[in-house]
């Protein structure tokens, strides 16, 4: 038992919750408002105690929420399941697979080398996970977890949620920093938070890279994984172009609402007709 402590995925979830209540705490704590008039030039007021001292708690409250929400979000995509292709199909699944076998195949389904399960159109085995996963996207190493089916919508409203709290958290930084000489003392008294304005800028930068690219590969309905590796994937080499892309708003109403509902196999054999059926 205490070496399931010491787990990746329990030191990376334990890793990002104290990062993300450490910079909350020096936001909070450190002086990150304008100088009081009324006081000494070095004892200015945090511009979130100096909300706190004038009464306006929502925005405090606000943003404490956005972060626990952020936090929150973080933990149910990381532990949730992201889309296991089952070893052991459930009678809802067979039902599936008995109406897919009605649809002309346009590709056969192969079995993972690894766990010999049958795989869906768009699985993939993922080697850290040790399972296939539909609509495999990617395996998240700051999540310890793959990115798939069932949680890949809550994942790009994590990504957005995040990116609010970041972008906050960095106006709150830059605000603090009051530049004077000598750079000594101002590097004693500001250096802490100066750290946290340059880690707030990275995290960011990465949020909002990996937000604008998702946002895009739902918008064409693709994943990572068939975007990067289109010319290795066999129901991909087919075609010059996406099968699944459906316009961008069935994109979006399929990723985010699950509608229109359908297997990728039967949209895959759609598209076939759709392709095969000769010119008027």
């Amino acid at each position: 038992m205490p070496w399931a402590l010491l787990s990746p995925g329990v030191l990376v979830r334990t890793g990002h919750t104290v990062l993300t209540w450490g910079i909350t705490l020096v936001l909070f704590l450190h002086d990150t408002g304008e100088p009081d008039p009324e006081r000494p030039r070095t004892h200015p007021i945090p511009q979130l105690r100096q909300w706190e001292e004038q009464g306006e708690l929502l925005l405090p409250l606000t943003f404490l929420l956005l972060v626990l929400g952020s936090l929150l979000l973080y933990l149910a995509v990381s532990l949730m399941d992201p889309g296991y292709v089952n070893a052991q199909p459930q009678p809802q699944e067979e039902l599936k697979e008995e109406q897919t076998a009605m649809v002309p195949p346009a590709i056969p389904l192969r079995r993972c080398r690894y766990c010999l399960v049958l795989q869906p159109l768009r699985a993939r085995h993922c080697r850290e996970c040790r399972r296939c996963v539909r609509r495999y996207d990617h395996h998240c190493p700051w999540m310890e977890n793959c990115v798939g089916e069932r949680n890949h919508p809550l994942f790009v409203v994590y990504l957005a949620l995040q990116l609010v709290v970041l972008l906050w958290g960095l106006y709150l930084a830059w605000s603090g920093l009051q530049f004077f000489q000598p750079w000594g003392l101002w590097l004693r008294y500001s250096g802490l938070l100066f750290a946290t304005f340059l880690l707030l800028s990275l995290l960011s930068l990465v949020a909002s890279l990996l937000l604008a690219s998702h946002l895009y590969l739902v918008a064409s309905n693709t994943t990572t994984w068939e975007f990067i590796s289109s010319h290795r994937i066999a129901y991909l080499r087919q075609r010059p172009g996406n099968p699944f892309d459906r316009g961008l708003t069935r994109n979006l109403a399929h990723f985010f609402c699950g509608w229109p509902s359908g297997s990728w196999e039967t949209l895959w054999a759609e598209e076939e007709e759709e392709g095969s059926s000769p010119a008027v």
